[in-house]
């Protein structure tokens, strides 16, 4: 079934440019209270007591709570366990801190007022009495003799030790190695800044509860919510989404803020809505990344790779968020050694508590970190050992399928050297020297990094789809995965108007509601169209089927000869002999038209079993130039060369890659976030001091797709979502090494900003 699909401008748009959107904070309700939290300004810290009387005076106030309202609650769920050496350590997480805090942004307690302005004066008022205890915010620091403890059920700050491969075999290799290279390696931390700033909206009613909010992921927090938090069964929980403005996957998470809301509209009676602001955004919302990896590669004497070992210590931050531990360990265990041959590969892992903020799934989640390490590796073996780098991957990359990782992921299929091949001449490789002798006529160096990636897309197995035939004449598509502005309401609508041969204005998409979606597992893992559109085909397939039965009864003729294409049920042989399929969904309302034992309708609900991976694959290929003076880089081009196997819409798989390599270049060159050693307090807390890739810091990106349809689904689709943040991460390192190469430098940690590359010149130029 699979098929390369037309590049059809996106359906939601004309909405969304129109400013027809609507997002949380669009949206007011009747007799509606605003809600704002208060926070720890410490990084580590006692509470000895917290003094609301003042707060309940303001004006308009209508409630201040602290722990002490909220304990009958549970805590915050994790949900992703680790396999550790010792039982996983998981504090437990409420809502609100009672005793201690522990990160900058911690909340102690929370107002409710009839406005948004009482609301903040009156938690500006509450008085809270901190006792300011030493903090840790660096992984290795915190595993260090003597660093401070932030749990006391978690010695040495240690949650997990995760382990996984032939340890043995990797010592063995790399003893009798001919060549061995090894890095330390900094994947630096991120500050998720999707547009729309985290947001809610929760209402409590005899049906129970209602949280409104911007994010993903619709029925696992609802599950979270009323099994491990509120205790109250499923059913009474209703999780819906309006327009979100991004998400990346931190938003999939469960906040502190949607236990608040929905315990202060129930204890209230009435609606009430919290927004975050943009700083708060940056103390609160999960970040991203954030670890440390020491890895070997060993060669043998012809460049033939033998072994790969990786010790990561992964910041995990104050707590552990929802998703947080699997960003470290089974994610990047699928795709560590990216698409090469590699016979040995053992990784061990330490998961760290830390007096920051929560870490979890940020587009990629563990997989732009091992495919950086791999890439940055091979660079660096290429240049001890004189091996040509291009070469060097050429000879390791995966040729035939199916082939078996050494952990055990098996990739069904690939162009891995195809694409390496199809860009270096995409990006013109041969007109590099006269590029680079031009950049040095003018006083400036000029780098080149060519690098590949691999990306194990899933995300959650299994998923679910329904068709429901509607009075209007529309087809609703009801899915259980959620767009957070990627496209879905076309691409599904796409799917199923090539299935269905009805026009795409024919079909409704309906998601992120757990009152009409019956289950999903949201995105995630660049999933949806794989694990949706698997589901969607599956219905499809399965209300034809059906609708064959009833077809044949109407149109008085033998199943076996009944036909759809083109819309329509005909018999074979027959084509006048037809009836529409619309026309036959209304007719099959009727009881009387379909066979005995046959159920009303043609509105089908699956929940499709799918847990197959797949495998995009890609070379990107970035080129720099840097002024030695000053150390300002510039990206002069970007070239990709992707397999995303069969293709829904092309169009909006170039703007998924060209949203992951904006956002792996910020990663690249521009931000970091920073916490001060001392305090633990964020020195990056805005755009003022974190900066976000803008339009000039971007060339025109020159992506050309060459899928191989995989067989892991019935569309033969490869996800896309998170492909360019794990790939432009090391094309942007390679290549700023590369131009500073003749210089001594050797390695820069990211992000490679201009003072960092100033100060790598100057420091080689002093040895």
């Amino acid at each position: 079934m699979s098929f390369r699909g037309l590049s059809l401008p996106r359906l939601e748009d004309a909405r969304l440019l129109g400013g027809r959107g609507q997002y949380v904070d669009d949206i007011d309700l009747s007799n509606l209270a605003w809600m704002q939290v208060v926070r720890s300004p410490y990084a580590h810290a006692a509470i000895e007591g917290i003094d609301t009387t003042a707060a309940r005076e303001v004006s308009g106030v209508t409630g201040v709570y602290t722990a002490a309202d909220l304990a009958g609650l549970g805590p915050l769920p994790c949900t992703v366990p680790v396999a550790s050496l010792a039982p996983m350590v998981v504090p437990p997480r409420f809502a609100l801190a009672a005793e201690r805090v522990r990160h900058v942004g911690d909340p102690v307690a929370f107002v409710v007022a009839e406005t948004r302005a009482a609301a903040r004066d009156a938690a500006e008022a509450v008085l809270v009495d901190y006792q300011p205890l030493p903090a840790v915010v660096d992984g290795p620091a915190a595993l260090m003799q003597g660093a401070p403890q932030i749990w006391e059920t978690a010695p040495n700050n240690l949650s997990y030790r995760f382990q996984k491969g032939d340890q043995g075999g990797v010592q063995a290799a790399i003893a009798s190695a001919a060549h061995v290279v090894e890095l330390e390696l900094v994947n630096n931390r991120i500050v998720i800044s999707a547009l729309e700033p985290r947001g809610a909206i929760a209402r409590h009613d005899a049906n129970g509860f209602h949280l409104l909010f911007s994010g993903a992921g619709v029925h696992a927090l609802q599950s979270q919510l009323a099994d491990s938090v509120f205790r109250v069964p499923t059913a009474t929980m209703h999780v819906a989404c309006p327009d979100v403005g991004g998400g990346f996957g931190v938003k999939n998470a469960l906040y502190p803020e949607w236990v608040m809301l929905l315990w202060a509209a129930r204890a209230l009676g009435r609606p009430v809505k919290w927004m975050s602001e943009r700083a708060e955004d940056f103390v609160t919302t999960a970040q991203g990344r954030d670890n440390v990896m020491r890895a070997r590669l060993a060669l043998d004497a012809e460049g033939s790779f033998l072994a790969l070992d990786v010790a990561t210590v992964a910041n995990l931050g104050a707590y552990l968020s929802s998703g947080g531990p699997g960003s470290s360990t089974n994610a990047p265990a699928n795709a560590i050694g990216s698409g090469y041959v590699i016979p040995a590969i053992f990784m061990d892992v330490q998961g760290v508590f830390t007096n920051t903020v929560p870490i979890d799934a940020y587009r990629g989640a563990g997989k732009p970190e091992v495919n950086y390490m791999i890439e940055r590796l091979i660079d660096a073996a290429a240049r001890q050992f004189g091996f040509d780098a291009i070469e060097l991957r050429r000879r390791n990359l995966v040729r035939e399928f199916p082939y078996r990782k050494a952990l055990g992921t098996v990739i069904d299929c690939g162009r891995f050297a195809d694409n390496l091949d199809d860009a270096i001449v995409a990006a013109d490789h041969v007109g590099f020297p006269a590029r680079k002798a031009l950049s040095k006529r003018n006083g400036k160096l000029r780098g080149i990094g060519v690098t590949c990636f691999m990306e194990t897309a899933r995300g959650a197995p299994n998923e679910g789809a329904e068709l429901r035939f509607e009075d209007d004449g529309a087809v609703s598509l009801l899915v259980g995965t959620q767009s957070n502005g990627m496209g879905h309401e076309t691409a599904y609508a796409q799917i199923a108007a090539d299935l269905l041969g009805l026009p795409i204005a024919a079909f409704r998409y309906v998601q992120a509601d757990t009152a009409k979606v019956r289950a999903g597992n949201g995105h995630g893992g660049a999933r949806s169209m794989h694990m949706g559109g698997a589901a969607l085909c599956k219905a499809v397939d399965t209300m034809l089927e059906k609708g064959r039965i009833v077809a044949a009864r109407l149109l008085q003729a033998s199943v076996r000869h009944v036909v759809f294409s083109a819309g329509r049920f005909s018999v074979q042989g027959e084509p006048d002999r037809a009836i529409s399929l619309l026309s036959l969904a209304r007719a099959a309302r009727d009881p009387a038209n379909v066979p005995e034992g046959v159920t009303a309708g043609l509105d089908t609900y699956v929940w499709n079993l799918l847990d197959l991976i797949t495998f995009p694959n890609g070379c990107h290929i970035a080129e720099v130039e840097i002024d030695p003076e000053t150390g300002a880089m510039t990206l002069e081009r970007y070239t990709a060369v992707d397999d995303f196997g069969a293709l829904i819409n092309p169009m909006l798989t170039i703007g998924q890659v060209h949203g992951g390599v904006a956002q792996g270049i910020g990663q690249a060159v521009l931000e970091h976030t920073v916490y001060d050693v001392g305090t633990g307090q964020m020195l990056s807390g805005s755009f003022m001091d974190y900066a976000i890739p803008r339009a000039e810091d971007l060339p025109d990106l020159d992506v050309t797709l060459s899928g191989v349809p995989t067989n892991a689904n019935p569309l033969g689709v490869k996800g896309s979502g998170q492909a360019g943040a794990m790939a432009s991460p090391q094309a942007i390192i390679t290549a700023v090494l590369d131009a500073l190469a003749p210089l001594g430098v050797t390695h820069i940690d990211m992000p490679a900003t201009p003072e960092r590359i100033w100060r790598a010149i100057r420091s080689a130029a002093r040895t």
